[in-house]
């Protein structure tokens, strides 16, 4: 492709060479230099791409896309811009085809509930016939692909070539976790969104290399709704009316509110084994009653997310209804189904704020026993450790401990701290420091009606120990001991 075609949609100024020249790639990387890429360079925290564009050259660079003016850089055409990131976006949308013109794209944004919402819609769709892929925490989903990324929202680059991956696997729909700092630099660039939901707000993500403060945090947020054809927006957060502010998108709303033009209303828990859900009614833009298979009341706003977005879709409400009745989100309040009576939950609660909400919700299903089994990571803050202890000995019935990447400590002497929490309390426990052996106990003694959750691996498919990864899957482990 000529550099002049991937600069199609950018304001730039040649600085030296010609845009009449071939591209092989778009790198971003130094390290992943081919012969004749256009080598774009981005500012991060921890390094600045400008260092290494001579590097690139000499590697086989053909082009260099700088925004320094005191660059010299000599044997490459040499492309200067307001914003490398920005260039970035627009250049791999065009290097991919624009994949955005051909699929749906819907972009969640919010501080909780996007990897559940995107989950929800996906399950919806994909029973309606919509094959769907998802871009966000746990990967890029498409298929039965998984691909692992580094953040929630990948650089923009790698989220343009999972869109033609998606197209080129039949896909007709991608959902997109937006977060704030993917919004903030740029990732998400380069196309418009034909939906934009907005989920929460609360404080997160507040310092360091994130967000100077939540008024920053919201602005990046709120660009959603500048970058999309009709924004759905949770009515009942106290932030809506600023997150839609100088909007430029069609508004839609949902939430309890009289006011929603989407509105739940009779929400009951339900519960049965191996089943825990949510039960309510919608009215408005649609009128029917909703099973959703994850529990706690926070799961209605994210049920009526999916439904808002995806009734403007092709597809029987029946697949609504299907679609969140049997949802499943990896390693988030996960059933997996067991044979006695009695419900196993993954969940990937790895402090004291994310246990301490996971239990009360299960609590409120007045379980036999609530039992949790959990660890703590190694080379982290030790008053984690006494926290999650004093919490799970607090609501739990028995508390578990275990490992859960122990890295490069002992795993004894992080037993040894959580039980300093445990202590706290009048809770029971039990200490058995192999994982496989403490899932084994829970589900050689669980009774019927207990509640049992296996909190901290969630997604995750390894044990980080002694600085090695081996692969361990919580849900591989559990069919052994049933099977074996």
């Amino acid at each position: 492709m000529k550099l002049e075609k991937l600069l199609t949609r950018i304001n730039y100024t040649v600085i030296s060479g010609s845009t009449d020249i071939e591209i092989s790639d778009v790198i971003y990387d130094s390290r992943k230099v081919i012969k004749n890429c256009v080598f774009v360079c981005l500012v991060g925290s921890a390094a600045d791409g400008h260092r290494f564009a001579q590097d690139a050259v000499n590697n086989g660079a053909a082009a260099v896309v700088v925004s320094r003016d005191d660059m010299k850089i000599s044997g490459a055409a040499v492309i200067r811009v307001d914003d490398t990131r920005k260039a970035l976006a627009f250049m791999s949308a065009e290097y991919f085809g624009n994949p955005a013109d051909t699929l749906k794209t819907i972009g969640i944004t919010g501080t909780k509930g996007k990897t559940t919402t995107a989950s929800m819609i996906r399950s919806i769709l994909e029973k309606g016939g919509v094959k769907t892929g998802i871009i966000g925490t746990l990967g890029i989903l498409y298929g039965d692909k998984t691909i692992k990324t580094a953040n929630t929202t990948p650089e923009s680059y790698e989220i343009q070539k999972a869109l033609r991956a998606m197209i080129d696997d039949g896909c007709k729909c991608c959902v997109m976790e937006a977060s704030s700092l993917g919004i903030k630099w740029h990732r998400t660039d380069g196309f418009i969104f034909d939906y934009g939901i907005f989920t929460n707000f609360s404080h997160d993500h507040i310092g360091g290399v994130e967000h100077p403060t939540m008024e920053d945090y919201l602005q990046c947020k709120s660009r959603l709704f500048r970058q999309c054809t009709t924004g759905i927006i949770n009515i009942d957060d106290p932030t809506a009316d600023q997150m839609i502010e100088n909007h430029t998108c069609r508004i839609e709303t949902y939430g309890c509110d009289e006011k929603a033009e989407l509105k739940a209303s009779g929400a009951s828990l339900l519960s049965k084994p191996g089943y825990l859900g949510v039960h309510f009614d919608v009215t408005g833009k649609l009128n029917m009653s909703l099973d959703v298979a994850i529990p706690g009341m926070f799961t209605v706003h994210n049920a009526l997310a999916a439904a808002a977005v995806c009734r403007h879709f092709d597809i029987p409400e029946q697949a609504i209804y299907d679609g969140l009745n049997e949802v499943k989100v990896k390693g988030r309040v996960e059933a997996v189904k067991v044979p006695g009576n009695y419900t196993l939950l993954i969940d990937y609660a790895h402090n004291a704020v994310s246990m301490e909400n996971i239990l009360t919700t299960l609590r409120e299903y007045h379980p036999n026993r609530l039992i949790t089994l959990f660890g703590a990571g190694g080379n982290r803050p030790r008053d984690r450790r006494f926290e999650m202890g004093e919490i799970s000995g607090r609501l739990s019935d028995l508390s578990v401990i275990t490992e859960d990447n122990s890295r490069f400590e002992d795993v004894n002497d992080i037993i040894a701290d959580i039980k300093c929490g445990i202590d706290k309390t009048d809770g029971s426990y039990v200490t058995i420091p192999d994982r496989t052996d403490a899932i084994r106990y829970c589900i050689e003694n669980a009774m019927d009606g207990d509640i049992i959750v296996l909190a901290g691996k969630g997604h995750e498919d390894y044990q980080d120990k002694n600085g090695k990864k081996t692969h361990y899957d919580e849900r591989e482990v559990i069919a052994d001991i049933i099977g074996g």
